[in-house]
């Protein structure tokens, strides 16, 4: 392998015969450029997906009120639907095993201050439960607490552009702002990976916001995910059992789809991993053609050099060179040419998607990217190729007797 003569002859073989090379080396480049660049560009799909879904937790269900559509057991069409806190206990009791994490919310728009800075925010009245639900992550402070839930504490979570917004460089906890009159000190500021519009919520305790806002114990929409060891079929039954009991409670029509609203993240990501296997099999079967295809270059190229080089084996055999080291030289020089174009491959596809990066957002495809292995192994599988390619017309060769050889044209 590190036989200086040996490297000597194969360089000084691939400065004679330059087009040869360039030829062959550009097929086995190419291959590996658009194999990168296909997979590249398939992943930026999956991150665009990934990305739709990033704001919520991927097994949430949120269930909405509306009016009726239908008349039922004597009850007339146009009935508005009202949640109460008795229906988070019938549903938490029902089913209990279902339920991973569950928050009525209780949602308004307010005019927010805070000394000379003010603005309009949403404030959401949540149990901390609420949390894992729309994936917020705390950046400083806390959170809310089932003590802040059973003292209706008149404190709030902001989102991290709340605070930038309202106090600019400054932190935020500890402070307190002003919401429609009412003072509240904010004790933890979240980020969220759904994006700038989730980063502008307000949380407060949903007692505290129950008990100022809203009589009798209404509530505007209820958050919960489910039990994450069920299975999406299994998460999609649950939620239509949900919904089927929700609606007997509430005296609506089975077939009214307005006046009880269950949306179930499951469906989604059902949807999603349907759309990302057939589109992987897609980019797996053109990447894989791809391959072939560099590999059918690779052999034709290797059979040609071979037998353009006839003469020459002959005549090496013919000063003594044995078939072991024919074949040795032709395949050192298959395996080199071969690894050096499909490096260059690679690093020119890497390098591409690079350049390309934010300028393909406005075509849904974010972040275009490809796992190292990935390339690396379609690399190696070329360079398997590329030496099988060139040992079987080498052993072939190199079998030639030297006269045949010498004569041949």
């Amino acid at each position: 392998m590190f036989d200086l003569d040996r490297w000597r002859e194969i360089f000084q073989a691939i400065s004679k015969n330059k087009l040869r090379t360039a030829l062959s080396g550009f097929t086995i480049s190419f291959a590996i450029l658009l194999f990168t660049l296909l997979f590249g560009i398939g992943n930026g799909l999956k991150h665009t997906f990934e990305k739709q879904f990033a704001g919520d937790s991927q097994n949430s269900i949120y269930i909405n009120s509306g009016s009726t559509t239908k008349p039922y057991k004597g009850l007339q069409s146009g009935r508005q639907i009202q949640f109460r806190n008795d229906d988070s206990k019938f549903m938490n009791e029902k089913f209990e095993d279902e339920i991973q994490y569950f928050s009525p919310n209780i949602q308004r728009s307010m005019q927010v201050i805070y000394k000379g800075e003010q603005n309009r925010y949403t404030i959401r009245g949540v149990y901390p439960d609420y949390q894992p639900l729309e994936s917020a992550v705390i950046q400083d402070g806390r959170f809310l607490s089932y003590l802040d839930i059973e003292n209706r504490a008149k404190v709030a979570a902001v989102g991290r552009l709340v605070e930038k917004d309202l106090f600019g460089s400054l932190s935020a906890v500890g402070k307190n702002i002003n919401m429609e009159g009412i003072s509240y000190k904010i004790v933890g500021v979240f980020n969220d990976p759904g994006g700038d519009n989730d980063e502008r919520f307000i949380y407060t305790p949903f007692t505290t916001m129950q008990g100022m806002y809203k009589p009798n114990d209404e509530l505007d929409y209820i958050g919960l995910t489910f039990n994450p060891k069920l299975s999406v079929d299994e998460a999609l039954a649950f939620s239509n059992l949900l919904t089927k009991m929700l609606k007997e409670k509430h005296n609506v029509d089975p077939r009214d789809q307005a006046a009880i609203r269950v949306r179930n993240y499951a469906e989604g990501t059902k949807n999603v991993q349907q759309f990302m296997t057939v589109l992987n099999v897609i980019i797996l079967f053109i990447g894989i053609g791809t391959l072939i295809a560099g590999i059918i270059g690779i052999s034709n190229i290797m059979v040609y050099i071979v037998k353009e080089r006839t003469k020459e084996l002959g005549i090496r055999k013919a000063l003594g060179a044995t078939p072991k080291s024919i074949i040795g030289m032709i395949m050192m020089e298959s395996i080199f040419v071969t690894g050096l174009a499909g490096y260059s491959g690679l690093m020119l596809g890497v390098f591409a998607l690079k350049a390309l990066g934010t300028s393909l957002e406005k075509y849904f495809i974010i972040n275009p990217s490809v796992e190292t292995y990935v390339v690396v192994g379609a690399t190696v599988i070329l360079i398997i190729a590329g030496t099988i390619a060139g040992y079987i017309p080498a052993k072939r060769a190199a079998s030639i007797k030297p006269i045949v050889a010498l004569n041949d044209e």
